[in-house]
């Protein structure tokens, strides 16, 4: 049987922050959403000036992170490439570029969604928050 990790708040918190901070320190209005592994949602931050859709548009991407195990980038270049029938795939809404999973000594534990900018620099605020953890 395997043992796996999985965050608690004081990481939650920890990851929010960061994100927070990578946010502020470029002047970008974002939500930022984190989740466990099995994508239901831990945290949800809109910053001001953030879109309403992007209260939709974080959570969605950090869910289909965690779900899928990997960045939702894959999931944009494979319908970009022309696989648009990938657009039904069940339960999965965000397939856009944005989020990213959190894995730990090889399993993913959750991940975060950002919405509000560029899709490179949703994943640069992202990952800024989960490097957190490694502090």
């Amino acid at each position: 049987m395997k043992t796996t990790s999985s965050l608690e708040l004081s990481d939650v918190k920890k990851i929010a922050a960061a994100a927070e901070a990578e946010a502020l320190r470029n002047q970008w209005a974002v939500t930022i959403a984190i989740v466990d592994a099995g994508g239901h949602l831990l945290w949800l931050q809109r910053l001001d000036g953030a879109a309403p859709v992007s209260s939709h548009i974080a959570p969605a991407k950090a869910h289909t992170a965690a779900l899928g195990q990997r960045e939702t980038k894959v999931y944009e270049d494979i319908i970009n490439g022309g696989r648009t029938a990938f657009l039904t795939a069940p339960t999965i809404e965000g397939l856009l570029e944005g989020g990213v999973p959190i894995v730990k000594d090889g399993s993913v534990i959750g991940a975060v969604g950002v919405s509000g900018v560029k899709s490179t620099e949703d994943v640069q605020i992202a990952k800024a928050g989960i490097a957190a953890l490694a502090n």
